[in-house]
């Protein structure tokens, strides 16, 4: 490693520590943190945003990749050092479009919106919620102005979590899974429905999350490394590698909520805690990009969480568990149970073919928010629209509505299009791992997952950020993103279920 690759880690390292205390504050905030905190974790968060934007747009920043460029140029394209300036490089540009002041005033709101939605939300007040919401929505309108974007302002907050992904590009991937997962739904609505009653019998909630933390574990998730609490919506977080925490939520009523978001945040869990060492500390030290994340997650919640090879194996234990909900139920029912296909109110526990769907209406109404061309008063009345629109429901308030997800609330417009990006990655990612390993379906049936989380580490954790994501799509596949396999394992599975 050369001097200056040396002193630009140093100088990284301590934004990324900063970056990482802001991370335990806000864990902090969305789990433990009295109702009354917020204002102060607000005023916390603000100052430590402002502090590690300003070290990290710093003139010092510049010096040094000016001074490490040159010095990177003849190493290998994948070596550690050269990634790192080449993706460095790409977020210094970014980050120093941003006044020291937004930041700080952003970091700020946020923490407050989010705490006024935790609040909102169960009292079914949108009223009490829409100043906040408001307020987020023109800082994004703001961020965009200021990162600046050639076709569409939405392209310019996609960037901050699909680099190089633009809205065109969600049009059309979307354009081309809609009708396929449409005509699906319609085709499989006229099956008859498979027994589900007994999800929403009587199960306990420290039961739900033991039981879901078992298979956490038998998937790789290390407790020595990480932990597992409560949350109004789940998520995980990292720390470094050593220190990435889960959350989820739980209803006693219902099975399904709780169990699966534990399998869906072990697999964001499981992409961090297996990033390469030799990144720690620096920027590439964490996922790829959101896609690339959402896939894990969506992987091992519904491609391997949901598949009929790992019930067998696990439903007979969950049985011993819950006795009196699943003594009159066998795996077959169980398995179809948590593969009905139904539209629903709430993304979240919302089946495989009809989940996208829910991704797309939020996707239209943020574009809609970024150009101006709605209000956020008026969300309440076009959210109603396109549940009707897209699913054929209408919510019977704004707590399951328009006020159901956090992600508003914390400023995250361009996050939602990930997730249903995500679901079209791992089909894909999934595809070519059984090309390689056919054996892991099988091993699946035995409870075991290490062939498919070492392969996975091997291609896809290890190498955090030090791609693009169209590149490591590239690497990883042998071609770019493409919707074909998704359609086909939805197709392929449902068919099987409904005897389509």
């Amino acid at each position: 490693m050369g001097n200056a690759v040396k002193e630009l880690r140093e100088h990284l390292a301590e934004i990324h520590d900063i970056g990482k205390a802001i991370g335990v504050l806000g864990w902090d905030q969305q789990t433990y943190m009295p109702a009354r905190g917020g204002p102060h974790r607000a005023e916390q968060i603000s100052t430590l945003s402002r502090l590690a934007h300003a070290k990290f747009t710093s003139d010092r920043t510049a010096t040094l990749l000016d001074a490490a460029e040159p010095e990177v140029a003849s190493l290998p394209e994948e070596h550690d050092d050269r990634c790192l300036v080449r993706i460095v490089r790409r977020d210094y540009d970014r980050a120093r479009k941003l006044p020291e002041a937004f930041v700080a005033a952003w970091a700020r709101d946020r923490v407050l919106s989010n705490q006024v939605w935790r609040q909102a939300r169960p009292a079914n007040d949108f009223a009490a919620f829409r100043p906040h919401l408001e307020k987020m929505v023109d800082y994004a309108r703001r961020a965009a102005d200021f990162y600046g974007y050639e076709d569409h302002p939405y392209d310019a907050l996609l960037e901050g979590y699909e680099p190089g992904m633009r809205t065109a590009d969600v049009r059309r991937i979307f354009d081309a899974i809609r009708p396929e997962q449409v005509a699906l739904v319609r085709a499989i609505v006229e099956r008859p429905e498979p027994r589900t009653d007994f999800l929403h019998r009587d199960y306990s909630v420290e039961a739900q999350a033991g039981f879901g933390l078992r298979i956490a574990q038998d998937y790789g998730y290390d407790l020595t490394r990480g932990r597992l609490d409560t949350s109004p919506h789940p998520f995980a977080t990292s720390f470094g590698r050593d220190d990435v925490r889960i959350t989820s939520r739980y209803d006693r009523n219902g099975l399904s909520e709780g169990l699966f978001a534990i399998l869906h945040e072990t697999g964001h869990a499981l992409y961090e805690m297996n990033t390469a060492a030799s990144l720690g500390r620096t920027p590439l030290a964490r996922g790829c990009s959101m896609v690339f994340h959402e896939s894990s997650s969506r992987m091992w919640e519904n491609v391997v969480g949901r598949s009929r090879p790992l019930w067998e194996h696990y439903f007979p234990q969950l049985r011993q568990t819950f006795p009196d909900a699943l003594g009159d139920v066998t795996v077959e029912e169980f398995y179809r149970a948590i593969n009905k296909v139904q539209p629903s109110l709430i993304r979240v526990v919302a089946d495989e073919v009809t989940y996208n769907l829910h991704i797309m209406l939020r996707f239209d109404l943020e574009l809609e928010l970024v150009t101006d061309k709605m209000r956020a008063a008026d969300l309440p009345e076009a959210w109603a629209a396109g549940m009707r629109s897209y699913l054929g429901i209408t919510p019977p308030d704004d707590r399951d509505g328009v006020m159901q997800d956090s992600h508003w609330s914390s400023g995250s417009f361009g996050y939602f299009p990930t997730y249903a990006l995500g679901n079209v990655l791992s089909a894909q990612i999934y595809q070519t791992a059984l090309a390689a390993r056919p054996e892991i379906p099988s091993e699946i049936r035995e409870g075991r997952f290490q062939t498919l989380r070492e392969w996975l580490v091997d291609n896809v954790y290890r190498h955090g950020r030090k791609f693009l994501p169209h590149e490591l799509v590239q690497r990883v596949t042998g071609r770019p993103l493409e919707p074909q396999p998704y359609l086909l394992y939805l197709k392929a599975k449902y068919s099987q279920i409904y005897g389509l």
